[in-house]
């Protein structure tokens, strides 16, 4: 069954990989000054907490609050975008902060989380304006 979910999981991830490639490829010319960065250069960072599924929920819950989980993560003033929990994963968290303070959260989850979870990170970005502007392009609205 595991297995199973780590071929799925990795076939998602080659599959959106190459379409990112594919449509990256596709533009001959990169365009210039598209990409306005925000005021305080944020980012968006998403967390993958895979849960160590050979030792019960209580045990690794009192191991976070041991390691001041909680307490520390997120840091303050780093916002939560989404806190979600994946049956079977984790928790997927993403989080917006200015990209200067990336190592300090990295440093948190290491500190705070390793032991209980292990953990993946995906830079991502707000792509949902630019996909709804093309979306209603192509359907003629």
């Amino acid at each position: 069954m595991r297995s199973n979910r780590r071929i799925l999981t990795m076939s998602a991830l080659l599959t959106v990989a190459l379409a990112l490639t594919s449509t990256t490829m596709a533009q001959t010319v990169p365009q210039q000054g598209n990409a306005a960065p925000t005021a305080d250069n944020a980012v968006l960072l998403t967390v993958f907490f895979k849960h160590d599924q050979s030792r019960p929920l209580n045990e690794l819950n009192a191991q976070l609050d041991k390691q001041g989980f909680y307490k520390a993560f997120p840091p303050p003033g780093v916002e939560v975008v989404s806190w979600y929990v994946m049956m079977g994963i984790g928790q997927v968290i993403t989080l917006r902060l200015p990209a200067g303070r990336l190592r300090e959260v990295n440093r948190v989850i290491e500190d705070t989380a390793w032991g209980a979870y292990r953990t993946e990170f995906y830079p991502t970005y707000d792509y949902k304006a630019i996909g709804t502007a093309q979306h209603e392009k192509a359907a003629g609205n």
